[in-house]
Formats: structure tokens, C-alpha cells, sequence
């Protein structure tokens, strides 16, 4: 009797395991990594970072192969012939006679002729940063709420309202100052149509009945 009440609960136990592991929360993928804003340069074949606020060079590895030579070879030139990076990676190795260290990207944010992004003070307040052209449209979101600005528009400043979409999409939206606005953003690798810049959010902004496309970056208020 005693057999036949044991038999029934341990051909349970491969179905409680089950829901366990499924159950499990995924590995969040930014542990061990930093996000890190400099400038980027071309130096016998290497590309070297340089962190905003720092003196020392990294050598770039680019450890989820995601194009960034190619990358940065495609980008309209500046006149100081730099490339501003705001990248995710580890920093590691030991010092070598062309760098101080190594720098292992993993995630590209944005890639753009350097032109004193190092010291924009609004970067640190920003959750989201998009634009597009054809019109001219620019949207900054933080915190406080969000500023849209417009080519021939005044600029409007809102409250908004956050909606995490699965798969890594966002979309801010209001209903204030009698017109319904919204902002989808989208993880993919964009770039943009003025300055050639690249961005790795896809945004789109519809109001009036409008829909303006454009690419956008999060700001350093989002870690993520």
C-alpha cells in the first residue's frame, strides 16, 4: 500500500522541475559591462577609445561582431577626424604599447562625428533622445516629462506616460494640450537620413495625423 502512494508523487517531481526552470528569470545581459561615451580613432589598423574624461586609450575588440570598423569607416569625417562612440563593453587586459587595456563592445548606442558631445550636460538628465528630418523634428525625454520641438512649431513641452512593449520596444505618448501624441521606439540599427550619424533605436512620432520617421538613443538616465 505504502508502494503504491510513493509511486504516484515521484512521477510528479519531473513536473515540478519543469515549471522551475521556466520559471527562471533571464540573465540580465549588461551584468559585467559598462557604458562608456569617448571618441573613437583609427591607429594602424585598430580602432582606440578614448573615455570622455580620462587621458587613457583602449584597443577595440568588437566582441558581439557588430560592423564597427565598417562602421566607423562610413561616417561622414569631422574636422578633428574623430568619431564620438557611446558604446557598452568590458574593459579589461593589461597595458601594451598601443593601448591601456582593451575594450570588449558589446552594444553600439551611437556613432557620430565628434562634435563636443563629450561635454553635452543634458545627457546625463535624458531617458530617451530622437529626431528625424523631412520635417525637421527633435524629441527629448526625461524624468520631468518631454520637450518636442518642431520645424516651424514652437516647442511643446509634455507630460508622457511609458509603455514597455516585448521584444525591447517603447512608446511615450500623451493626450495633453488637446492633441495625442506618440513616439514609438524600436531596437534596431538606424541611421540618420542628415547627418549620417548611427543610432541603435528606430523612432517613429505620429501627431496631426502624421507620421514622422527617425532614429533616437537612450539617454544616461536609462541603464540599459
Amino acid at each position: 500500500m505504502r508502494l503504491t502512494l510513493l509511486l504516484p508523487l515521484a512521477a510528479l517531481l519531473p513536473v515540478f522541475a519543469g515549471c522551475q526552470m521556466f520559471s527562471a528569470q533571464p540573465s540580465n545581459p549588461n551584468v559585467g559591462t559598462s557604458r562608456l561615451q569617448g571618441e573613437l580613432v583609427s591607429s594602424d589598423g585598430q580602432l582606440l577609445f578614448k573615455p570622455c574624461t580620462e587621458s587613457r586609450r583602449f584597443v577595440v575588440n568588437d566582441a558581439a561582431d557588430l560592423g564597427l570598423s565598417q562602421d566607423v569607416k562610413n561616417l561622414p569625417e569631422s574636422a578633428s577626424g574623430k568619431v564620438f562612440a557611446d558604446l557598452r563593453g568590458t574593459l579589461g587586459g593589461t597595458r601594451t604599447a598601443t593601448g591601456d587595456g582593451t575594450l570588449d563592445v558589446t552594444r553600439v548606442y551611437r556613432l557620430e562625428a565628434a562634435s563636443g558631445a563629450c561635454d553635452d550636460p543634458a545627457f546625463k538628465r535624458l531617458t530617451v533622445h530622437a529626431s528625424g528630418e523631412n520635417p525637421t523634428w527633435d524629441l527629448k525625454a526625461s524624468g520631468k516629462g518631454m520637450v518636442l520641438s518642431r520645424e516651424g512649431q514652437p516647442p511643446l513641452a509634455l507630460p508622457f506616460v511609458e509603455e514597455q512593449i516585448p521584444g525591447g520596444s517603447l512608446n511615450l505618448s500623451t493626450e495633453a494640450n488637446h492633441q495625442q501624441i506618440q513616439v514609438w521606439l524600436a531596437p534596431q540599427r538606424c541611421v540618420d537620413t542628415g547627418s549620417g550619424a548611427i543610432r541603435h533605436l528606430h523612432a517613429e512620432l505620429r501627431i496631426d495625423g502624421q507620421t514622422l520617421q527617425g532614429c533616437g538613443y537612450y539617454g544616461g538616465a536609462r541603464d540599459n
